[in-house]
């Protein structure tokens, strides 16, 4: 395609738009979590809205707008539910962890211990007396979880607690919204674009809708068997259910984010192997089994799942998903990372209805 003063001033508009698009995003980023937020759980929520709606008792129909209110009620219940099994959970690990003995706890792996510090000190050639690879683990884990650090947690989850109340009341009223009208959102983001550009912005966002319901569908899928995994496989070792559950939600959990998120999960892990050991088993033991066994579990997903998930689902190749979520960490840290995905997919749907001249942007978006 040959550049011209037209195309090249066409390009520097559509530049300017949407940097000025980014810029509202970035100024009303909170809203617009809200909103988007709201539009997923009423993708998911849908088919069983327009099933409610369809129900006839005698000559009676139910309203949409209380087969809406029945699927966020519900939404809502499976939410609490989660919350009811998992802050608890939480709430007595971290009492647990205040309140450990570090002392206690490196005695019982003061072996292997010894053998890390008899091998730093021949490997750097430094004397015995210089450098103590237990009072070092002593001090550090002291001054991390104390409690006072405990305290400016529990502080913490105060101003937390209000910012989601407020969250929680405003996504909720817009989901009830998006189930009750339906088309209510695309009729609002097809309302940005000229008249003109109606059709394509449709198409657009059906592909969009398409993708990540495919997307959250397959997490939700791999999360929930990754819990199931760790956590019978935990049991199988002699952990506790409760524990092993712990473990398994802990996992479930921080799988959503791509790569960063299971790391994180098993560092978790592995710290509760110290604050609850399998009984029978050491501290040094239990560790080694729990960081074990999910290193053999990861494995097997990230060879097995994650492929499908991450590039077949969202029509991507693998090494391009790997490099967008690196860069969307480097830019915007877990948050990023989270959501790198159904931000590129936006990105890739819309860039081929409005900008599919471009020879990089076909070589990008050929599958979808």
């Amino acid at each position: 395609m040959t550049a011209t003063p037209q195309t090249l001033l066409k390009f520097l508009v559509g530049a300017a738009i949407t940097a000025a698009i980014l810029f509202v995003v970035w100024y009303f980023s909170s809203i617009v979590i809200y909103i988007l937020v709201s539009a997923v759980l009423a993708i998911m929520g849908r088919p069983l809205v327009d099933w409610l709606a369809r129900v006839h008792v005698r000559q009676w129909r139910i309203p949409r707008g209380i087969a809406a209110l029945i699927t966020l009620l519900l939404i809502w219940v499976l939410f609490a539910t989660f919350c009811t099994l998992f802050v608890p959970l939480v709430f007595d690990k971290v009492y647990q962890f205040s309140t450990l003995d570090f002392s206690s706890v490196l005695q019982s792996i003061e072996d292997p211990v010894q053998h890390v510090q008899e091998y730093l000190h021949s490997f750097f050639a430094i004397p015995d007396a210089q450098v103590s690879l237990a009072e070092t683990l002593v001090k550090s884990l002291g001054s991390i979880v104390n409690l006072g650090s405990i305290n400016t947690i529990f502080s913490s989850i105060v101003g937390l607690t209000v910012s989601s109340v407020i969250a929680l009341f405003s996504i909720s009223f817009i989901t009830f919204f998006f189930l009750k009208d339906e088309g209510l959102f695309f009729r609002m983001v097809i309302a940005i674009f000229p008249s003109r550009y109606a059709e394509n912005v449709q198409r657009a966002l059906d592909s969009i809708t398409v993708l990540l319901s495919r997307y959250f569908v397959g997490i939700l899928s791999e999360s929930t068997l990754l819990l199931i995994a760790v956590s019978l496989t935990m049991m199988a070792f002699g952990m506790p259910a409760s524990d092993a559950f712990f473990i398994g939600l802990i996992m479930g959990v921080m799988n959503v984010v791509p790569y960063a998120g299971p790391l994180i999960g098993g560092i978790i892990s592995a710290f509760l192997g110290v604050v609850s050991p399998i009984e029978g088993m050491t501290i040094g033991h239990t560790v080694f089994t729990i960081v074990a066994s999910l290193l053999v579990i990861k494995s097997l997903d990230d060879f097995v799942l994650q492929p499908t998930l991450y590039s077949e689902r969202v029509k991507a190749h693998p090494l391009e998903v790997f490099l967008v979520i690196l860069i969307a960490g480097s830019v915007a840290g877990i948050l990023g990372m989270l959501l790198a995905i159904p931000s590129y997919t936006v990105l890739r749907v819309f860039a081929k209805e409005f900008f599919s001249q471009y020879r990089l942007v076909r070589q990008l978006t050929d599958k979808i």
